[in-house]
């Protein structure tokens, strides 16, 4: 593999996991707004819909020469965006986020089935190393945790779903990221509408609730969200689903930092060696592979 697009794809992945650091900023200023939770995700998804439909429209001819291979795809890295967003809902943030960071595990182990690619101990390091930051930040008391209800298997599930999104770019690479990130929205958005109407069919949101919301959730859409998913979803096409998992690790960087930011949540030095570790896990790898290449 070119080395040049290897770096670019780790930067587009360390770059793709920052952006959803910032995630909860617009789903804040759409719950401020009175939205029930599960209409959030559904509004959260529809608007960069809307955005693609242009291109959607341009991209028809090689939309269909994808098939269902591609929607697949679709439905996988959608699904498990959905799925991470409503087990927030449904168990603590805390659970939802260590749930779903198992994904460097699931990737690591896929990679090594379906890509027979060898799992090194550089990569094991790497894991430890980001596991332990997970639990420095979220308080090394609290044990690690055991799925116990709805929403802590959607955690799970989410991050395994994703595990296996990874895979099938990498075995993919001739799909295109403009084809998957169209995919990526259209399943997010018809996943969140049906949960939504089977959990919470009585909380539709009118544009009276949404509107106030609708400004910061546009600059997000257009500055943000599309090009973080494209790199999200470009990245993977070159890299093992293991080393994807850990790169998008620095959306809990950029999370706990912009929380504390803007939000004005606690930030001291437990956040502060959490973020150190987890930094250094991430960019364990891409350093390396840079060194070597000079």
């Amino acid at each position: 593999m070119n080395t040049s697009f290897e770096n670019r794809a780790k930067l587009a992945c360390l770059y793709a996991g920052g952006v959803w650091g910032l995630f909860w900023i617009p789903l804040r200023a759409l719950e401020e707004a009175g939205i029930n939770g599960l209409w959030v995700t559904f509004v959260y998804f529809l608007v960069p819909t809307i955005f693609l439909i242009p291109v959607g429209i341009w991209r028809l001819k090689y939309l269909k020469l994808g098939g269902f291979n591609l929607q697949l795809t679709g439905m996988l890295s959608g699904g498990a965006l959905m799925l991470y967003a409503t087990s927030i809902v449904y168990t603590d943030v805390v659970r939802a986020m260590l749930l779903f960071y198992l994904t460097p595990v699931w990737g690591t182990i896929l990679g090594r089935l379906f890509l027979n690619e060898n799992i090194t101990p550089l990569r094991i390091f790497s894991m430890i190393i980001a596991i332990i930051g997970m639990l420095t930040i979220f308080g090394l008391g609290v044990k690690f945790p055991i799925p116990q209800n709805v929403g802590d298997w959607m955690g799970v599930a989410s991050g395994l779903m994703w595990a296996v999104a990874s895979l099938r770019i990498r075995l993919n690479q001739n799909a295109s990221a403009i084809d998957m990130t169209l995919g990526f929205f259209f399943w997010a958005t018809i996943f969140a509408i049906i949960i939504a109407l089977i959990i919470a069919p009585n909380f539709v949101p009118t544009i009276s609730q949404v509107l106030p919301a609708l400004p910061i959730l546009l600059v997000f859409v257009i500055l943000l969200i599309l090009p973080g998913t494209l790199a999200s979803l470009w990245g993977p096409k070159f890299l093992n689903p293991g080393l994807v998992g850990l790169l998008f690790m620095t959306e809990i960087v950029v999370g706990s930092i912009s929380v504390a930011l803007l939000a004005g949540e606690p930030f001291g030095y437990r956040e502060v060696i959490g973020i150190i570790l987890i930094s250094s896990a991430s960019m364990i790898e891409p350093i390396k592979s840079i060194l070597k290449n000079k």
